[in-house]
């Protein structure tokens, strides 16, 4: 894959980066203890130079030489080896004490010492400037390679984490790519030909795992015989005389190959070391087929090779720990996001459950209630109906009342009797159930003629008296029942107009939940469906880093352990003093 390709190079140059560094910081460190060095020495020099011109000037020569600073200007003269020897011989005479102060010789003296205090001045400011412009060169050097590794190490996570997403992107479609395959195995099963086909497949395998048997076989035998004591023996005797010019003084060849022998079967021997080609540069040492520049260039190559792998463990290491803690956080983010999506769901649901039931009910109620206001028109046209056919017949029988009335009045009182009944039919045309008039006057002063006239008149007037109040509660009754439906009406339709506007609301409301929901759950099918990928990612990771990163320190140590081994056994191989091969292979590991 092209992006771990650009991981490893940004790796790569990365560690060469950091090397560079920890190069240039050696060389600075030396550098800056080399100036450190030349400088202090200049310094007391010239220190020592300038106290001497002081005492010599004041004329206090003598004391002076008693002074630590003519000690340090003794060796300085002797030390000089560019300095003029007359001016040596003036100076140590001087120093020594057996010069005359007063021959004319301490001017000259004087002079000498100036000049070489300004040289030395001169050098050391040289020597500073030279100190400042390194100083100046490895602070941009690091700051250039602190950039670089900067930008490298940005783009070794960026390309981690591109190699993350990818890796769960890989995972997604060899899930869909199994299933797709999964169906089409389905399609294939009915294919003829499997039972020949697997047959000849196993012969082969057959012919392959006997074939593999023999090669091992041979391959273990011919360990076994170039193993052999008598063998050794043998190589041992037929060595090549050339490798004698390596050999130091007391020190035979064969002693030279068994401690390199010695050193490598301690490598071998170690539990944590397994590298089984070691054997090779074992077996070269002990033949003679090849001199021991070969080996050592095996060695050499060996070294490289181990460091290399031990580069590679580090940028695996650093790439597995990258991609755990990517994937860790992705992982805690999707499940984060489906216990959301999962929640959101379950209220989703509640509230289409909750919906549900009320629009019910209020569908109800509004068929209950226009059942109830169906129920109350039909009653309140019939309780009208009977109202006016009440006060109708009621009507009707006080006019016949009131004739009969007039009938009695013409026989036993004409004063109150109305002619041809004009009042009566006028009555009875202008009488209605909504207008029934105003009640009749009384009649007046009745003169009894009789006791059974005023009986019959009197019992007609108090019929008449029950009938219309029966006219005035029956229409009273109407209207108060009129005035209650009409006002039932009103309240029905505000309930009905309310009930209908709510049901209205929780029917979007509930569209809208069931719009969420089934989003909700595309998405909760999605997010899961990337859980299961990012998992199985870094299950996929833990079956390529945990091993790693269980044996990494165990690993670098082996390879430690291996590079020391073969460098002391380069070393004497190359003839050099073994006491000095530990301190040497150490210098050369780091």
């Amino acid at each position: 894959m092209q992006t771990k390709q650009d991981l490893k190079q940004a790796q790569t140059d990365r560690a060469a980066a950091k090397s560079a560094m920890a190069e240039a910081t050696a060389i600075r460190e030396k550098e800056a203890a080399a100036f450190a060095g030349v400088s202090t020495e200049l310094k007391t020099n010239v220190a020592a130079m300038t106290k001497a011109v002081d005492a010599l000037e004041k004329g206090a020569g003598g004391a002076f030489l008693q002074t630590t600073a003519a000690k340090v200007l003794s060796k300085l003269v002797l030390s000089q080896e560019d300095m003029v020897d007359y001016d040596r011989q003036q100076l140590t005479a001087f120093l020594a004490g057996s010069t005359d102060s007063e021959s004319g010789n301490i001017g000259q003296i004087t002079g000498i010492l100036k000049a070489m205090r300004d040289t030395m001045s001169a050098n050391l400011e040289e020597a500073t400037k030279s100190e400042n412009t390194a100083v100046a060169t490895f602070t941009d050097l690091i700051a250039a390679k602190t950039r670089e590794v900067d930008a490298l190490t940005a783009a070794i996570e960026e390309k981690i984490k591109r190699i993350g997403n990818l890796g769960v992107s890989i995972v997604q479609m060899k899930e869909d790519l199994g299933d797709t395959q999964a169906a089409l195995i389905e399609d294939k099963k009915f294919l003829a030909g499997l039972d020949k086909n697997c047959a000849t497949k196993e012969a082969e395998w057959d012919v392959i795992c006997k074939m593999r048997s023999e090669e091992l076989l041979a391959l273990a035998d011919t360990i076994k015989i170039l193993n052999d004591d008598d063998a050794l023996e043998m190589f041992k005797k037929t060595l090549p005389g050339a490798s004698a010019s390596l050999m130091q003084v007391g020190v035979s060849v064969q002693a030279m190959k068994d401690r390199a022998l010695a050193l490598l079967e301690g490598v071998k021997d170690s539990k944590n070391s397994d590298r089984q080609h070691l054997d090779y540069i074992m077996l070269a040492i002990r033949g003679k087929a090849q001199g021991f520049e070969k080996v050592i260039k095996l060695i050499d190559d060996m070294v490289a090779l181990l460091k290399e792998e031990q580069l590679d463990d580090e940028h695996k290491r650093e790439y597995c720990n990258l991609q755990f803690d990517a994937m860790d956080d992705k992982k805690k983010g999707l499940e984060r996001e489906q216990s959301q999506l999962e929640k959101s769901i379950d209220d989703a649901k509640e509230g289409i459950t909750a919906l549900t039931g009320e629009i019910e009910a209020l569908g109800d109620g509004i068929k209950a209630l226009d059942k109830a206001v169906q129920e109350a028109t039909e009653q309140r046209q019939e309780e009208n109906s009977d109202a006016k056919t009440l006060v109708a017949s009621n009507g009707a029988a006080k006019d016949l009342l009131a004739f009969a009335k007039n009938r009695l009045n013409k026989f036993y009182n004409p004063k109150l009797y109305v002619p041809d009944g004009a009042s009566f039919m006028q009555i009875s045309e202008h009488r209605n159930v909504a207008d029934p008039g105003p009640a009749p006057e009384a009649p007046g002063a009745f003169k009894k003629k009789s006791e059974e006239s005023g009986g019959v008149i009197a019992m007609i007037d108090l019929l008449i008296k029950d009938l219309e109040k029966e006219i005035t509660e029956a229409e009273t009754e109407e209207r108060l029942a009129q005035e209650e439906y009409e006002e039932l009406m009103s309240d029905s339709a505000t309930k009905r107009a309310a009930d209908t506007k709510s049901l209205t609301e929780k029917t979007g409301t509930k569209a809208d939940l069931e719009a969420s929901l089934s989003d909700d759950s595309l998405s909760l099918k999605d997010t899961s469906k990337e859980l299961m990928a990012t998992e199985e990612y870094i299950g996929s990771l833990h079956a390529e880093c945990d091993w790693l990163l269980k044996y990494f320190d165990m690993r670098k140590e082996a390879r430690t352990g291996e590079m020391d081994s073969l460098t002391k056994a380069k070393a004497v191989l190359s003839g050099a003093d073994f006491s000095l091969v530990q301190t040497k292979s150490k210098k050369f590991l780091q």
